[in-house]
Protein backbone atom coordinates (compact mmCIF):
# COMPACT_ATOMS: atom_id res chain seq x y z
CA UNK A 1 0.00 0.00 0.00
CA UNK A 2 2.81 2.15 0.81
CA UNK A 3 4.28 1.71 -2.58
CA UNK A 4 1.04 2.78 -4.41
CA UNK A 5 1.05 6.17 -2.34
CA UNK A 6 4.77 7.06 -2.69
CA UNK A 7 4.22 6.77 -6.47
CA UNK A 8 4.71 9.87 -8.37
CA UNK A 9 2.07 12.15 -9.58
CA UNK A 10 -0.83 9.93 -7.31
CA UNK A 11 -1.65 12.75 -5.18
CA UNK A 12 -5.04 14.38 -5.54
CA UNK A 13 -7.70 16.19 -3.55
CA UNK A 14 -9.90 13.08 -4.30
CA UNK A 15 -7.41 10.43 -3.55
CA UNK A 16 -6.93 9.79 0.02
CA UNK A 17 -3.45 11.69 0.97
CA UNK A 18 -0.13 9.89 2.89
CA UNK A 19 1.80 10.73 5.61
CA UNK A 20 3.37 8.38 6.73
CA UNK A 21 4.59 4.65 7.71
CA UNK A 22 5.98 3.25 10.49
CA UNK A 23 6.84 -0.28 11.92
CA UNK A 24 5.66 -0.72 15.59
CA UNK A 25 7.45 -3.28 17.91
CA UNK A 26 5.30 -5.24 20.37
CA UNK A 27 4.44 -8.10 22.80
CA UNK A 28 3.11 -9.66 19.86
CA UNK A 29 3.74 -9.80 15.96
CA UNK A 30 5.34 -6.53 14.81
CA UNK A 31 2.50 -4.17 13.40
CA UNK A 32 2.39 -1.99 10.35
CA UNK A 33 1.00 1.49 10.44
CA UNK A 34 0.08 4.09 7.85
CA UNK A 35 -0.21 7.33 8.62
CA UNK A 36 -2.96 9.29 6.43
CA UNK A 37 -5.51 12.50 6.96
CA UNK A 38 -8.22 12.49 8.82
CA UNK A 39 -11.71 12.87 7.42
CA UNK A 40 -14.47 13.00 10.32
CA UNK A 41 -17.36 12.19 8.43
CA UNK A 42 -15.83 8.90 7.75
CA UNK A 43 -16.70 6.31 5.14
CA UNK A 44 -19.32 7.03 2.16
CA UNK A 45 -21.08 3.60 3.94
CA UNK A 46 -21.59 5.28 7.16
CA UNK A 47 -22.88 8.34 5.99
CA UNK A 48 -25.05 6.28 4.00
CA UNK A 49 -26.78 4.76 7.10
CA UNK A 50 -27.31 7.68 8.92
CA UNK A 51 -28.12 10.42 6.71
CA UNK A 52 -29.74 11.20 3.41
CA UNK A 53 -28.69 13.05 0.12
CA UNK A 54 -30.06 16.10 -1.86
CA UNK A 55 -29.84 15.70 -5.72
CA UNK A 56 -27.06 18.26 -5.89
CA UNK A 57 -25.18 15.99 -2.96
CA UNK A 58 -25.46 12.82 -4.86
CA UNK A 59 -24.34 14.22 -7.94
CA UNK A 60 -20.84 15.84 -6.01
CA UNK A 61 -20.51 13.02 -4.10
CA UNK A 62 -20.61 10.81 -7.21
CA UNK A 63 -18.88 13.49 -9.53
CA UNK A 64 -16.06 13.39 -6.97
CA UNK A 65 -16.08 9.68 -6.46
CA UNK A 66 -15.58 9.58 -10.38
CA UNK A 67 -12.90 11.98 -10.15
CA UNK A 68 -11.16 10.15 -7.96
CA UNK A 69 -10.98 7.34 -9.88
CA UNK A 70 -10.11 8.84 -13.10
CA UNK A 71 -6.95 10.18 -11.55
CA UNK A 72 -5.91 7.01 -10.44
CA UNK A 73 -6.83 5.19 -13.91
CA UNK A 74 -4.93 7.89 -15.65
CA UNK A 75 -1.49 6.75 -17.10
CA UNK A 76 1.07 9.78 -17.62
CA UNK A 77 3.50 9.49 -20.58
CA UNK A 78 7.10 8.92 -18.39
CA UNK A 79 5.42 9.34 -15.33
CA UNK A 80 2.05 8.26 -13.26
CA UNK A 81 1.19 4.76 -14.37
CA UNK A 82 -2.32 3.71 -14.42
CA UNK A 83 -3.41 1.81 -10.81
CA UNK A 84 -6.64 0.30 -10.76
CA UNK A 85 -7.92 -0.03 -7.19
CA UNK A 86 -9.17 -3.39 -7.21
CA UNK A 87 -11.19 -3.16 -4.03
CA UNK A 88 -13.44 -0.16 -5.11
CA UNK A 89 -17.11 -0.23 -2.44
CA UNK A 90 -18.44 2.23 0.07
CA UNK A 91 -16.82 1.94 2.81
CA UNK A 92 -13.60 2.35 1.04
CA UNK A 93 -14.79 5.88 -0.05
CA UNK A 94 -14.27 8.66 3.35
CA UNK A 95 -16.02 12.23 2.98
CA UNK A 96 -14.59 15.22 3.35
CA UNK A 97 -16.47 17.97 5.54
CA UNK A 98 -18.51 19.39 1.82
CA UNK A 99 -19.50 15.40 1.04
CA UNK A 100 -16.29 15.29 -1.72
CA UNK A 101 -15.23 11.68 -1.91
CA UNK A 102 -11.75 10.74 -1.15
CA UNK A 103 -10.98 6.94 -2.58
CA UNK A 104 -9.03 5.09 0.38
CA UNK A 105 -7.51 1.58 1.26
CA UNK A 106 -5.22 0.92 -2.01
CA UNK A 107 -3.92 -2.38 -0.01
CA UNK A 108 -5.01 -4.31 -3.38
CA UNK A 109 -3.91 -1.78 -5.83
CA UNK A 110 -2.05 -2.65 -8.96
CA UNK A 111 0.31 -0.53 -10.98
CA UNK A 112 -0.79 -0.89 -14.43
CA UNK A 113 2.55 -0.31 -16.94
CA UNK A 114 1.73 0.06 -20.77
CA UNK A 115 2.32 -3.18 -22.97
CA UNK A 116 3.57 -5.16 -19.77
CA UNK A 117 1.07 -7.49 -18.40
CA UNK A 118 0.30 -6.66 -14.91
CA UNK A 119 2.99 -9.05 -12.78
CA UNK A 120 0.08 -11.01 -10.82
CA UNK A 121 -2.05 -14.15 -10.91
CA UNK A 122 -4.45 -12.46 -8.28
CA UNK A 123 -7.01 -12.07 -10.69
CA UNK A 124 -10.06 -12.89 -8.23
CA UNK A 125 -9.65 -10.13 -5.59
CA UNK A 126 -11.91 -7.30 -3.67
CA UNK A 127 -15.29 -7.97 -1.73
CA UNK A 128 -17.65 -10.53 -3.81
CA UNK A 129 -20.76 -8.42 -3.79
CA UNK A 130 -18.97 -5.71 -5.82
CA UNK A 131 -17.10 -8.44 -8.19
CA UNK A 132 -17.59 -7.94 -11.89
CA UNK A 133 -18.63 -10.71 -13.81
CA UNK A 134 -15.50 -11.59 -15.28
CA UNK A 135 -14.27 -11.84 -12.23
CA UNK A 136 -16.95 -14.28 -10.41
CA UNK A 137 -16.64 -16.69 -13.14
CA UNK A 138 -12.99 -17.10 -12.51
CA UNK A 139 -12.34 -15.51 -16.74
CA UNK A 140 -10.65 -12.59 -15.97
CA UNK A 141 -8.15 -11.80 -19.02
CA UNK A 142 -5.22 -9.93 -17.14
CA UNK A 143 -4.69 -7.20 -19.63
CA UNK A 144 -4.56 -3.70 -18.08
CA UNK A 145 -7.46 -2.36 -18.83
CA UNK A 146 -9.34 -5.24 -17.77
CA UNK A 147 -8.78 -4.64 -14.19
CA UNK A 148 -9.92 -0.87 -14.81
CA UNK A 149 -13.19 -1.78 -16.62
CA UNK A 150 -13.66 -3.74 -13.04
CA UNK A 151 -13.18 -0.84 -10.85
CA UNK A 152 -15.85 0.71 -13.20
CA UNK A 153 -18.28 -2.29 -12.38
CA UNK A 154 -18.05 -1.54 -8.82
CA UNK A 155 -18.59 2.67 -9.70
CA UNK A 156 -22.06 1.51 -11.08
CA UNK A 157 -22.87 -0.20 -7.51
CA UNK A 158 -21.39 2.39 -5.34
CA UNK A 159 -23.69 4.74 -7.79
CA UNK A 160 -26.76 2.76 -7.27
CA UNK A 161 -26.31 2.62 -3.20
CA UNK A 162 -26.35 6.39 -3.36
CA UNK A 163 -28.86 6.64 -4.99
CA UNK A 164 -30.93 4.43 -2.87
CA UNK A 165 -30.64 7.33 -0.17
CA UNK A 166 -31.76 10.46 -2.32
CA UNK A 167 -34.48 12.55 -1.07
CA UNK A 168 -35.44 13.68 -4.56
CA UNK A 169 -36.36 10.23 -6.19
CA UNK A 170 -40.03 10.88 -3.86
CA UNK A 171 -40.15 7.38 -3.22
CA UNK A 172 -39.67 5.59 0.11
CA UNK A 173 -36.27 5.39 0.97
CA UNK A 174 -36.10 3.11 3.92
CA UNK A 175 -32.60 2.25 5.15
CA UNK A 176 -29.27 2.13 3.54
CA UNK A 177 -28.76 -1.28 1.86
CA UNK A 178 -25.81 -2.45 0.54
CA UNK A 179 -26.15 -3.84 -3.22
CA UNK A 180 -27.78 -7.08 -4.03
CA UNK A 181 -28.73 -7.46 -0.53
CA UNK A 182 -32.38 -8.09 -1.72
CA UNK A 183 -31.47 -10.55 -4.53
CA UNK A 184 -28.94 -12.73 -2.82
CA UNK A 185 -28.61 -11.86 0.67
CA UNK A 186 -26.58 -10.19 3.30
CA UNK A 187 -23.64 -12.54 2.87
CA UNK A 188 -23.67 -14.67 -0.57
CA UNK A 189 -21.15 -17.43 -1.59
CA UNK A 190 -19.11 -16.61 -4.84
CA UNK A 191 -21.81 -19.97 -6.36
CA UNK A 192 -24.61 -17.44 -5.63
CA UNK A 193 -23.39 -14.71 -6.64
CA UNK A 194 -22.18 -15.94 -9.88
CA UNK A 195 -25.52 -17.49 -10.72
CA UNK A 196 -27.48 -14.77 -10.08
CA UNK A 197 -24.97 -12.27 -11.95
CA UNK A 198 -23.14 -14.24 -14.47
CA UNK A 199 -25.82 -16.57 -15.43
CA UNK A 200 -28.56 -14.39 -14.89
CA UNK A 201 -27.00 -10.96 -15.78
CA UNK A 202 -28.77 -9.99 -12.72
CA UNK A 203 -28.48 -6.28 -11.01
CA UNK A 204 -29.68 -4.34 -8.03
CA UNK A 205 -32.92 -3.36 -9.15
CA UNK A 206 -33.53 0.26 -10.73
CA UNK A 207 -36.51 1.72 -8.19
CA UNK A 208 -39.81 3.07 -10.44
CA UNK A 209 -39.68 6.19 -8.82
CA UNK A 210 -35.74 7.29 -10.06
CA UNK A 211 -37.23 7.06 -13.27
CA UNK A 212 -39.86 9.66 -12.84
CA UNK A 213 -37.01 12.21 -11.88
CA UNK A 214 -35.15 13.39 -14.85
CA UNK A 215 -31.88 13.73 -13.27
CA UNK A 216 -31.71 9.88 -11.48
CA UNK A 217 -33.21 8.78 -14.50
CA UNK A 218 -30.47 9.59 -16.73
CA UNK A 219 -27.96 8.37 -13.81
CA UNK A 220 -29.65 5.02 -14.02
CA UNK A 221 -28.52 4.90 -17.62
CA UNK A 222 -24.95 5.99 -16.54
CA UNK A 223 -25.15 3.11 -13.98
CA UNK A 224 -25.87 0.88 -16.05
CA UNK A 225 -23.69 1.29 -18.45
CA UNK A 226 -20.77 0.88 -15.43
CA UNK A 227 -21.90 -2.23 -15.13
CA UNK A 228 -22.64 -3.73 -18.21
CA UNK A 229 -21.84 -7.45 -18.34
CA UNK A 230 -19.43 -6.32 -21.28
CA UNK A 231 -16.01 -5.56 -19.69
CA UNK A 232 -15.16 -3.31 -23.00
CA UNK A 233 -18.75 -1.85 -23.23
CA UNK A 234 -18.56 -0.43 -19.93
CA UNK A 235 -17.78 3.62 -19.47
CA UNK A 236 -14.77 5.41 -18.15
CA UNK A 237 -14.76 6.50 -14.88
CA UNK A 238 -13.48 9.66 -16.58
CA UNK A 239 -16.64 9.89 -18.85
CA UNK A 240 -18.34 9.00 -15.55
CA UNK A 241 -17.40 12.10 -14.25
CA UNK A 242 -18.23 13.99 -17.12
CA UNK A 243 -22.04 12.95 -16.69
CA UNK A 244 -22.27 13.52 -13.85
CA UNK A 245 -21.00 16.97 -13.64
CA UNK A 246 -23.46 18.01 -16.66
CA UNK A 247 -26.42 16.14 -14.41
CA UNK A 248 -25.16 18.39 -11.60
CA UNK A 249 -25.22 21.51 -13.52
CA UNK A 250 -28.57 20.64 -16.09
CA UNK A 251 -30.52 23.79 -15.99
CA UNK A 252 -33.51 21.89 -17.71
CA UNK A 253 -33.73 19.81 -14.60
CA UNK A 254 -36.41 21.33 -12.45
CA UNK A 255 -35.55 23.88 -9.24
CA UNK A 256 -34.24 22.46 -6.10
CA UNK A 257 -33.99 19.14 -7.51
Amino acid sequence: EVDIFVTPGLSHHNLLQFIGAERREGNAEPEMWIITTFHERGSLCDHLKGSTLSWHELCHVGETLARGLAHLHRHVHGGKPAIAHRDLKSKNVLLRSDLSAVVADFGLALKLQPDCPPSTSRGQVGTLRYMAPELLEGAICLQSDAFLHIDVYALGLVLWEIATRCMSSGGMLGEHRAPLVDEVGERPTLDELRHFVVDGNGRPAIREAWLKHPGLSQLCVTMEECWDQDAEARLSAHCVEERLAQLRTDPGLPAGS
